[in-house]
């Protein structure tokens, strides 16, 4: 049976931290599962690409998944704010399957509470925000610290998917 993933989306993702970890993983067999606030609803990316929702955040449960992607961009500053995202997060870090998350990315995890005594990357600019959440930041492309894998910035998608395909897969 393949591997299920969620991937969270919104408005101004960064466009190759959502596609190239989503086609890596379709390459490998796994469905992913792009979910936003709307199902349906096609999202931009950054520099315009276009994505849509296949289903929304009410419609998924996280015993349902394998494991979660959450891209950069701007769009984790929005995502944050759902309820419904945190409790999507901490499901999945309570059961310890694979969080995967770039760039800004770490704010979904920051306000899920979910940092406290792990070691992350992430982009240099939210540092400070991962470090006062309790994670021990490190500068280095990919980072797996148990199921929460991290990397800094789009040059770091092929470690960083490596990192991920290899914790999924076990």
């Amino acid at each position: 049976m393949a591997k299920r993933i969620l991937a969270l989306i919104g408005e101004d993702f960064e466009d190759l931290e959502l596609s190239y970890p989503v086609l890596r993983l379709r390459e490998e067999g796994c469905q992913v599962d792009l979910v936003g606030e709307e199902a349906g609803h096609v999202y931009h990316g950054k520099y315009g690409v276009p994505f849509t929702s296949d289903m929304s955040f009410d419609q998924v449960e996280a015993k349902d998944y394998d494991g979660m992607l959450v891209p950069g961009g701007w769009a984790p500053d929005k995502l944050r704010r759902f309820p419904k995202v945190l409790q999507l997060v901490r499901e999945m870090n309570a059961d310890g399957k694979p969080i995967g998350q770039i760039c800004h990315a770490g704010w979904v995890l920051i306000s899920a509470g979910i940092l406290q005594g792990r070691t992350v990357t992430s982009t240099p600019g939210i540092r400070d925000d991962m470090t006062n959440a309790g994670a021990t930041w490190v500068d280095q492309a990919s980072v797996v610290d148990g199921n929460i894998i991290s990397a800094r910035r789009p040059p770091d998608l092929p470690e960083y998917m490596k990192d991920y395909i290899r914790v999924l897969f076990g």
